[in-house]
């Protein structure tokens, strides 16, 4: 019997990939505001380009799920843009030196 573990990578890598995006999002915003969001476009273009150019499947598949990581994470700076405004998340006081 041979095992293909092609897919169960890609599922872990995935779910660490998504899950590094939600840190990613709430610090992007605590220290840049929503002005970081073009980070978050070009991040997603060139890694979704990439994705069509590489050969290796699996490179190529976790490419495409980070570019649309990143193209997900604009909608969600802006979404925890809301959060902190509704008191969920804290507020960078821009005037205490961190």
């Amino acid at each position: 019997m041979e095992l293909h573990f092609t897919g169960i990578i890609t599922g872990i890598a995935t779910f660490l990939i998504i899950g590094l995006f939600h840190p990613l999002v709430i610090k992007g915003e605590y220290y840049f505001g929503t002005k970081c969001w073009w980070v978050f476009a070009v991040m997603g273009m060139v890694a979704i380009a990439a994705s069509l150019v590489v050969e290796h499947t699996l490179i190529s598949t976790l490419l495409a799920v980070w570019g649309a990581s990143s193209l997900w994470g604009i909608g969600e700076l802006f979404e925890q843009r809301k959060r902190v405004e509704r008191g969920w998340f804290p507020k960078r006081d821009k005037t205490k030196k961190q």
